[in-house]
């Protein structure tokens, strides 16, 4: 089978908009994510070799090496978050007629419950990254692709955010507390200083734009 990330976007959306459960709102934030790692790319790829960017070429080249890696960890959590949902809806299937078949389709759920929300988590994680890369590009890159730098933030704030949904909505079904809250304080430190860091950096790139 095709993977998301192998489809034409048009065929992407229309999967995005079907009954169908999968791809949902974890694999949208993993786009978001990588659309924001793309963009910082190309601020990188627009700055290196001009001239007047010499004094950040290296900066560049290493930041567009961070970028290009982690836009293909956010890529391939498109395709991780489909497999994740789809293992918990198949557990959910699962019989329930007798006693036995009801407390190890419970354990099933548990356990995939588990990994489902590692995923999100991880894309989260990503994201953040995804912010702070932004922000250097916003710094150093080319002036005349700046607005870019400030949509790569956007992209990644909007991707954070909404894979901070799919963590909650995971923990809120798992049994095992400690577990559970340990991963919303996981979440909890990836989110800290994310609202600030995003405004400073629209209001950087906003400040650039109208000085030019």
């Amino acid at each position: 089978m095709t993977e998301i990330k192998d489809k034409p976007l048009q065929q992407f959306l229309d999967e995005l908009a079907s009954k169908s459960a999968t791809p949902g709102g974890g694999s949208a934030a993993a786009v978001m994510g990588a659309q924001a790692a793309a963009l910082v790319s190309m601020v990188c790829n627009l700055t290196i070799g001009k001239p007047q960017y010499a004094e950040v070429e290296t900066d560049m080249q290493a930041l567009l090496e961070k970028s290009e890696a982690l836009r293909a960890r956010l890529t391939s959590m498109i395709k991780a978050d489909i497999d994740a949902f789809d293992k918990l809806m198949a557990a959910y299937r699962l019989p329930k007629e007798s006693d036995e078949e009801n407390l190890a389709r419970g354990e099933t759920i548990q356990s995939i419950l588990k990994e489902a929300t590692e995923v999100p988590l991880m894309c989260a994680g990503a994201c953040r990254e995804a912010i702070e890369l932004s922000r250097c590009a916003a710094e150093k890159g080319n002036l005349g692709v700046i607005s870019d730098a400030g949509v790569a933030a956007m992209a990644a704030y909007g991707g954070l955010k909404s894979a901070a949904l799919n963590v909650h909505i995971n923990t809120n079904c798992l049994k095992d507390g400690v577990y559970a809250e340990s991963k919303v304080a996981e979440l909890e430190a990836i989110l800290n200083g994310a609202d600030t860091a995003v405004e400073e950096i629209y209001q950087m790139v906003k400040a650039k734009l109208s000085s030019q």
